[in-house]
């Protein structure tokens, strides 16, 4: 068993734009808390393998998935699959901030790549 406490600074920039400070994993999966700030916009991205599980804990902002927007606040959680072309934002005042797992574990920068966003 391993533990890990959320660190004070990020240890990654992810390849939309987000803060990534990685949490626990193991062979099935990766858990990373995810921080963008006010005002800011990802990058466009879908993901090559991976299945993403996301929880919002704090902030607000919208996620567009295709062909739809997901308004987010602290308690919305969703799913995205491989593939799903997707984009999110940060529109209040306070930091978005969300919980996610990856499954399987995210493989490297590689496994993102940059698509036509709505923003």
């Amino acid at each position: 068993m391993t533990a890990r406490v959320l660190p004070k600074d990020y240890d990654v920039l992810a390849p939309d734009g987000s803060e990534v400070r990685i949490l626990a994993s193991s062979l099935y999966g990766s858990m990373a808390h995810f921080t963008l700030h006010p005002k800011q916009v990802s990058v466009a991205v879908a993901h090559r393998t991976v299945e993403e599980l996301w929880y919002i804990i704090a902030g607000q902002g919208e996620m567009w998935c295709g062909d739809e927007v997901i308004a987010l606040h602290a308690g919305v959680s969703l799913a995205i699959s491989a593939g799903t072309r997707f984009q999110f934002r940060c529109v209040g005042e306070v930091a978005l901030e969300a919980i996610g797992v990856t499954m399987p574990p995210w493989p490297g920068m590689d496994e993102a790549y940059v698509v036509q966003g709505k923003w």
